[in-house]
């Protein structure tokens, strides 16, 4: 009796077991993952890594190409899931509300030893021009323009403020707001004509990295300067989709890493997202640290899926 009633006990665990749905990374509602991408060339190129590793591991990553104050507003309105582009320390306005209400969460840092400021050719500086405060003496030689890129951006108002306040001497001057790829075209048409320009930069960026030019001093604590970029994801996330909250907390750049997958976007016109996966594809050990903690989304070996999806 006691041998039929192990025996019953047995055939009910395994059927138990075989009735049992397989673990999921992550429940369903987490398996689209919504970014916020701002225009620039390094975080589509992070952005289009993280989608690319994603998708090998079952998830449907969506991004959406939003302007920073729209960003934090989605990320706050639960419209998007995740940024890899926080800035800091010049986006602390930007982001500093919606860290006090609690509705964003700096996840993780993802990028050190960036770089964020004003710039003049080289040849500039040479001739003086070194610092903020040697700006305001030679408007007339910059045609009184610096040149941002586009509106709503952080630097733009960094630079904005910059000129409002008297005591830097820069009434002369006017911020021109136009975009990544306007403002580069102007600057490089200028450097070739050996013309005076100011202009916003930042490292990585392999175009600016080889242009040879001077970030100016005496920036103050306004937040240009030394940089980190920061992984933001709207609150609770994490909580909700720890799986890919955990591959998101796992990201880490480097400034070799992304001005490669860079190079090919700003020279070529190649696709982010593209470029991202050819570098992966040829630096197949660069993911797996990502992976670490992390499954696919259906409970299987993460690094054998990415492995697979790029053909390794």
């Amino acid at each position: 009796m006691t041998s039929l009633k192990k025996t019953f006990a047995a055939v009910l665990a395994l059927g138990a077991c075989l009735a049992t749905p397989a673990y999921a990374g992550d429940a369903e509602s987490c398996k689209t993952v919504r970014f916020a991408d701002v225009g620039w060339t390094d975080i589509q190129v992070t952005t289009g890594a993280a989608s690319v590793v994603l998708e090998a591991l079952g998830y449907t990553p969506e991004v959406k190409t939003l302007s920073v104050p729209v960003t934090y507003a989605s990320l706050k309105n639960k419209d998007i899931d995740a940024f890899l582009g926080n800035w800091m320390p010049s986006m602390t306005a930007d982001i500093q509300h919606y860290l006090d209400d609690k509705s964003v969460e700096q996840l993780s840092t993802n990028l050190e030893g960036a770089g964020y400021g004003l710039v003049v050719p080289q040849y500039v500086a040479d001739a003086g021009v070194k610092s903020l405060a040697d700006l305001g003496a030679n408007a007339e030689k910059f045609s009184g323009k610096i040149y941002g890129i586009e509106a709503g951006n952080d630097g733009n108002r960094i630079i904005q403020t910059m000129i409002d306040d008297a005591k830097n001497n820069l009434s002369g001057f006017t911020l021109v707001e136009s975009s990544e790829a306007g403002m580069l075209t102007e600057a490089e048409k200028a450097i070739k004509n050996n013309e005076w320009i100011v202009f916003l930069a930042w490292t990585p960026h392999p175009i600016m990295g080889e242009m040879k030019i001077h970030y100016l001093d005496g920036m103050g604590d306004s937040g240009f300067g030394a940089a980190t970029v920061l992984t933001n994801v709207r609150a609770g996330y994490a909580g909700e989709c720890p799986n890919a909250g955990k591959l998101l907390a796992n990201l880490k750049f480097d400034l070799a890493m992304e001005g490669a997958m860079m190079d090919p976007v700003l020279k070529d016109g190649a696709d982010p997202k593209e470029t991202a996966r050819a570098w992966l594809k040829a630096n197949p050990d660069a993911a797996k640290p990502w992976l670490e903690g992390v499954t696919t989304f259906d409970g299987g070996d993460a690094a054998a899926a990415v492995s697979a999806a790029l053909g390794g």
